[in-house]
This record gives C-alpha cells, sequence and structure tokens, in this order.
C-alpha cells in the first residue's frame, strides 16, 4: 500500500510538473499527436506501475512507452479529423460562393432583360404614337384632337408657341415673368 502511495505521489508530480511546462509553453501550442503521446505515457506508465507488482519501474516504463504509442495514434487521428472537417468545410463555403454568384449573375441578367424589354417597349409606343401624329415643321401634331387655332398659328392642347426659343434673355409672348426654356 505504501508503494502505491508513493507510484501515486510521482504521478501527481510528474503532472504538476507537465502543468507548468504547458504553461510556460503557451506561446507555442502542442499536437494533438503530443498531447496524445504525453497523456498517454503519464497514464500507461502509471497504470503499468500499479499492474506491475514484482517491478514497478519496468511495469512503468513498459506502461509509459505502450500509452505514449497508443495516445499518439489517437491525437494523430484526432488531428485528421480535424483537418478532414475544415477541408470539407472549406469546399461547402466554396460552392456556397459559387452558387451566390451565380445567384448574382442570375439577377442581373433578368435586370437587363427587363430593362431591354422596356427599352423595346418604350419604343414601340413612341414609333406608334409618331405613326398616328405625325409632326408638322413647327412641332405641333397635324391631327391632334385637341387642335386649335389662332391668329398667331396653331395652339395644341394650351401650349403656345416660343418664337424666341433658346434666347434667355427674352419672355414670353404672353408673360411679363422672364422664364428660361427648358
Amino acid at each position: 500500500m505504501k508503494k502505491v502511495s508513493l507510484v501515486l505521489a510521482l504521478v501527481m508530480m510528474l503532472t504538476a510538473a507537465f502543468s507548468n511546462m504547458a504553461q510556460a509553453q503557451e506561446r507555442k501550442k502542442w499536437s494533438p499527436q503530443a498531447k496524445g503521446a504525453v497523456i498517454g505515457g503519464l497514464g500507461g506508465g502509471a497504470a503499468g506501475a500499479i499492474i506491475h507488482k514484482r517491478n514497478r519501474a519496468v511495469g512503468g516504463v513498459v506502461g509509459g512507452v505502450a500509452g505514449a504509442g497508443i495516445g499518439y495514434a489517437i491525437g494523430k487521428r484526432t488531428d485528421n479529423k480535424r483537418k478532414e472537417a475544415a477541408r470539407v468545410a472549406a469546399i461547402e463555403r466554396a460552392n456556397a460562393n459559387r452558387a451566390a454568384e451565380a445567384r448574382a449573375d442570375r439577377a442581373a441578367l433578368a435586370r437587363r432583360v427587363d430593362a431591354a424589354e422596356r427599352k423595346a417597349s418604350l419604343a414601340a409606343q413612341t414609333q406608334k404614337q409618331q405613326q398616328q401624329y405625325p409632326m408638322m415643321a413647327n412641332g405641333f401634331a397635324a391631327n391632334t384632337p385637341m387642335m386649335l387655332t389662332s391668329a398667331n398659328g396653331p395652339v395644341a392642347a394650351g401650349y403656345l408657341p416660343n418664337e424666341t426659343y433658346g434666347v434667355r434673355n427674352s419672355a414670353y409672348s404672353t408673360s411679363e415673368v422672364r422664364r428660361k426654356s427648358w
């Protein structure tokens, strides 16, 4: 019983030394393989010392080596799983980005098609209006239904002709207020 207490005390001292060493090396992270080997070595050494009753030192060494090997293998498997998960996540992110770009391209194409259709529709309406109401030399339609006549010429839909169009300093003929022609 006394030897078991000594072995447990030795394991606790090694664990305390390991934790102090791990705190001192916070700058450099340990790989999962190294962590698994150290933890497996300590656990295997303690188990080997407890199990082998005739020669506890040999049991601790053999258990430590076996535990370190098993711990390294477990750490390597964990690291490989983590790398595979990161690779799959990167592929999924790339696929999601490609899908988002494709959606954006389809939306831009749809906007361009809509704009072209609106432009074509507007051009067709304008052409239809021009065929329906051909323009005269003075800019008024020849056969508009609201055609009125005055002493100065035709007056269409309440608009008066501006003979001084483009001259900024001249006023409209019927107004005392000077206005700019738009």
